[in-house]
């Protein structure tokens, strides 16, 4: 059985998505990063009815666990990462969850409310296939919104410049390094500056079908509910410039 884990920081104002900070305040980003939250957990609930999978959170800090476990459904397995830096902490949950004996552990950005139903499939299924490897899921901005793994690899999170746009190419170089065998799907964004902020406004109010092998991405209803209220009464200020009409539908 794989797990799905998505990875967290308990909403909390002024702890959260704080360079949305402007346009948004810091109710608004913990409000968004809830969204997300939810949306992310219900997109992995999606893809246990399709394949053999389960859903897990991941969360930080410890003493959040009751924020955490009223946002995600009640099937899903909370795990407090453990550790200071990123690294630390991504190792930290990859470590635990295998330690409970399941085939293979995917760690989801919980920034990328949109991403394809597709990614999360397609990486359980690779994760399925014989031989060891890693699944990786570039982000845009040369990050990654998913790595997978079936054992533990403590090199893919060692050396890493974490929070630059070096991440996905170092954890690629790391993979090499180790004789690992890198599985590269599509890429996708994280939403967590105002240009990205902007794109997933278009993308869920307007713009074209997202850039995943011509696949729509999912349509995070939480999220779109939230960015509706705000642009009804704040859209200069949260989205000043639509390129596609944007409606709120």
């Amino acid at each position: 059985m794989a797990l799905l884990t998505a990875t967290c920081a308990a909403p909390a104002a002024g702890n959260v998505k704080t360079r949305l900070v402007p346009p948004l305040s810091y109710d608004e980003a913990a409000a968004l990063q809830t969204a997300f939250l939810k949306d992310t957990a219900e997109n992995i609930v999606r893809a246990t009815g399709l394949c053999p999978c389960e859903g897990v959170v991941a969360y930080t800090p410890v003493g959040s666990e009751p924020i955490v476990e009223a946002l995600v459904p009640k099937s899903f397995r909370l795990v407090c990462q453990r550790g200071e830096a990123l690294g630390e902490r991504l190792l930290s949950a990859t470590a635990d969850l295998l330690a409970a004996r399941y085939a293979s552990v995917c760690l989801i950005d919980s920034d990328s409310p949109t991403l394809p139903l597709a990614a999360l499939t397609t990486a359980v299924a690779l994760l399925a296939l014989p031989g060891e490897r890693v699944v990786l899921g570039p982000a845009e901005d040369g990050g990654y919104y998913l790595i997978g793994v079936k054992a533990l690899h403590r090199e893919l999170f060692a050396g890493i410049s974490w929070s630059t746009d070096r991440v996905f190419a170092q954890t690629v170089a790391r993979a090499g390094e180790a004789r690992l065998d890198a599985e590269v799907l599509p890429r996708w964004y994280d939403v967590d500056d105002r240009p990205s902020l902007h794109r997933l406004c278009e993308e869920l109010f307007g713009a074209p079908a997202g850039p995943y092998g011509g696949l729509d991405g999912y349509h995070a209803p939480h999220t779109r509910r939230l960015l509706a209220r705000l642009l009804s009464s704040a859209r200069e200020r949260v989205w000043p410039q639509p390129l596609f009409g944007g409606r709120l539908w």
